[in-house]
């Protein structure tokens, strides 16, 4: 049987254990990334890497590791559409049903290393094909996702349509303090673009 996948790779890390129960039913396997990945083995929650989908070694500090065909391909898929089904058998590319995703921290440490890219991309792509592929951005929102799938075996277009909008709901404000602190930067004396001084502890 060809297993319903999840991708979950997270900056808060609360409440990922959940996900076990899908996994347990044995129809879900999820793929993750780096520090999600060492969480989820550590709360005994089966999973496999990006990079054993991917084909690629997470790279440059962790700049690089989800943006590749094998991942996007698999999220933005439309079932639907025979094209784009064909391209994923052609290819191998295996369909991605959930993402949990939840950004970098900008506004609690503002600097260029916290600007997300990988992370916005997977969600907008989610939200974006969310009829097909289901974007978690809020852990409070596990639970009502894991339950439907528990329960009938889908999720609501009510709930679909919520979460989709939830992740550009997020993603505007994330872009906004982006935006506030390159501009505060800019004006000031110090570009954003310039080696930020680290404290020496």
């Amino acid at each position: 049987m060809t297993k319903r996948r999840i991708l979950i790779s997270v900056t808060d890390k609360t409440g990922i254990g959940k996900f076990k129960t899908l996994t347990d039913t044995g129809e879900w396997e999820i793929i993750s990334t780096g520090g999600t990945l060492v969480r989820l083995e550590k709360l005994g929650v089966p999973c496999i890497s990006i990079e054993s989908v991917t084909g690629f070694p997470e790279m440059m500090g962790g700049r690089l590791k989800t943006l590749h065909p094998n991942i996007f391909g698999g999220i933005l898929a439309d079932r639907s559409n025979e094209s784009h089904m064909k391209d994923l058998e052609i290819h191998g590319i295996h369909p991605i049903d959930i993402v949990v995703v939840n950004l970098y921290d900008f506004d609690g440490n503002p600097d260029i290393e916290q600007i997300d890219i990988g992370g916005p991309s997977l969600l907008r792509a989610a939200a974006k094909n969310g009829l097909h592929s289901i974007p978690i951005i809020d852990p409070e929102n596990y639970d009502l996702v894991i339950d439907q799938v528990k329960n009938t075996g889908d999720v609501s277009m009510e709930t679909r349509q919520m979460l989709a909008m939830n992740v550009f709901d997020h993603i505007s404000t994330y872009d906004q303090a982006i935006f506030d602190w390159m501009f505060d930067h800019a004006t000031g004396q110090q570009s954003f673009l310039a080696p930020q001084v680290k404290s020496g502890h």
